[in-house]
C-alpha cells in the first residue's frame, strides 16, 4: 500500500476527492469493521489515507476509526461474550487473569496494552475480564493507540524501505511486550 500510495498518489487522489465526504466515510467505516471483525486489518489502508489527506488527518481518521472499533468489539463481548465462554472455558479463572492483568489500576493497564496487543483482539478479550465504564474503556483506548497511529501514519509518508523498518520494530515492540504480559499470566496460572 505504501508502494502504490507513492507511486499512485496523485491518482488515488482524484478518486477519493470526486467521493469527497464518502472517501473519509468509507476508510472509517472499513476500517471499524475491521476492529470488529477480527482479525482482519486495515493497517496497510493507511499509506493510502495518508497519501490521500496527510498525515495527521489520516492519524485523526484511523485514531477516530480504532477506538469506535474497540468500543463496539467491547460492547460485544461484554454482552454477549461471557455466556458463550462460560460454556467453554471457566470464567472464574477468566475472571482472575483479568484482575491479574488489570491490577490495581485498569485505566493505564488498558493504555499499556493498546500499545502492544491489537485493537480488535485485545477490545474482545478486555469485553471478557474488565468491567469498565464506556467512557474510560474509550479514553484509555484513544490514549493508548495515539501514538502507534502517529507514528504508522507518518512512518506511511516515508519511503518504502522506512515503512518497512518501522513495521518490524513495532512488531518487535508488540511482541516482547505480549511475551512479557504471557509470561506473568503463565505465572499466575502456575501451581504454587
Amino acid at each position: 500500500a505504501g508502494y502504490v500510495s507513492q507511486n499512485y498518489g496523485d491518482q488515488l487522489h482524484v478518486i477519493i476527492e470526486e467521493g469527497g465526504i464518502i472517501g473519509l466515510l468509507s476508510y472509517a467505516a472499513v476500517t471499524i469493521v475491521a476492529v470488529v471483525v477480527a482479525p482482519v486489518s486495515t493497517l496497510p489502508l493507511l499509506p493510502l489515507a495518508v497519501t490521500i489527506w496527510g498525515v495527521i488527518p489520516g492519524a485523526f481518521l484511523t485514531i477516530f476509526s480504532w477506538t469506535v472499533g474497540a468500543m463496539i468489539a467491547y460492547s460485544l463481548s461484554r454482552k454477549y461474550g461471557r455466556p458463550l465462554v462460560g460454556r467453554v472455558a471457566n470464567l472464574e479463572k477468566a475472571q482472575q487473569i483479568g484482575e491479574f492483568v488489570a491490577g490495581k489500576n485498569p485505566f493505564w493497564t488498558v493504555i499499556l496494552l493498546r500499545i502492544i496487543v491489537p485493537v480488535d483482539i485485545l477490545s474482545y478479550a478486555l469485553g471478557l475480564v474488565i468491567d469498565m465504564r464506556m467512557r474510560t474503556y474509550a479514553l484509555a483506548t484513544f490514549l493508548g493507540i495515539t501514538p502507534f497511529a502517529f507514528i504508522f501514519a507518518y512512518a506511511a509518508s516515508l519511503p518504502v524501505l522506512y515503512q518497512i523498518a518501522v513495521i518490524i520494530i513495532a512488531a518487535i515492540v508488540a511482541s516482547v511486550g505480549y511475551l512479557k504480559v504471557r509470561q506473568a499470566v503463565d505465572k499466575l496460572n502456575s501451581p504454587r
